[in-house]
């Protein structure tokens, strides 16, 4: 293992993102405000409570996941891609690094963001609704676990994209749908017994479920499920990952 190696991917990343600081910053504030104010306002007015929660402060969890694995997936993928664009992934692949130093470097440098972004929501939506969080550990276990998860998956798809338009392709008509239709503004409950078994085919459900009941103690679906399949889903990136590199599959033309 190289540290080093490791360090100069990671501090390059993050170099980018630290200059354009107050967009980032204040890009999820002003989405995150929208949010309130069209789900609290239109939707809140209608539902006061969801399972004994305020519906304000019920949508959160779901806010901070749907913008977490949208930011995660798309630094990491770009982050990726963008060497391979423009041709300097050769050099970093002919360079005394392995994959693993690779892989934790521009996915460390991804998940960094994300959860620099999930932090500011979450304290965003502090100044809307009242917040206790029942796990705080649980939390951020859960925070951490989607950040780093969705990185890998963002990694994977800045290699699989051979142009701009399929790096948007699959977080656009796939996954952004899966995040809306997993219970981010909703719990499965209100649901039709027939949708809400089909759901529970839906990933992204577990992920959300579990991050509900780290603030409200309240669960979709038990919580063990919700880490098997959060760990399941990051053996799975890195499987694929792996593989990747093993073959050379998108990386050697």
């Amino acid at each position: 293992m190289n540290p080093r190696a490791i360090w100069a991917i990671y501090r390059y990343e993050m170099s980018r993102f630290f200059r354009t600081l107050m967009q980032s910053f204040l890009s999820p504030v002003i989405s995150t405000s929208l949010y309130f104010v069209v789900f609290g306002a239109a939707i809140g007015s209608r539902i006061d409570e969801v399972e004994g929660v305020s519906y304000g402060a019920f949508i959160v969890p779901g806010l901070v996941m749907l913008s977490v694995i949208s930011q995660a997936i798309a630094n990491a993928s770009f982050a990726i891609y963008f060497p391979k664009f423009i041709g300097t992934i050769y050099e970093l692949l002919s360079a005394p690094v392995n994959f693993l130093e690779i892989v934790i470097g521009y996915v460390g440098a991804a998940a960094t963001k994300a959860l620099f972004i999930g932090t500011v929501i979450l304290l965003t939506a502090t100044l809307f609704v009242e917040l206790h969080v029942a796990h705080p550990f649980a939390m951020v276990a859960f925070l951490l676990l989607t950040c780093i998860s969705f990185s890998l998956l963002g990694f994977i798809l800045g290699i699989w994209a051979g142009n701009f338009e399929q790096l948007q392709l699959v977080p656009l008509l796939v996954v952004t749908p899966l995040i809306f239709l997993g219970g981010s503004f909703y719990s499965i409950s209100m649901l039709p017994p027939v949708w809400q078994t089909i759901t529970l085919f839906n990933p992204v459900v577990y992920l959300i479920s579990g991050f509900r009941w780290a603030f409200f103690g309240m669960a979709d679906v038990p919580v063990g499920l919700s880490l098997l399949a959060i760990a399941g889903f990051t053996g799975l990136c890195l499987a694929v990952i792996w593989w990747i590199f093993r073959t050379g599959w998108r990386l050697r033309s």
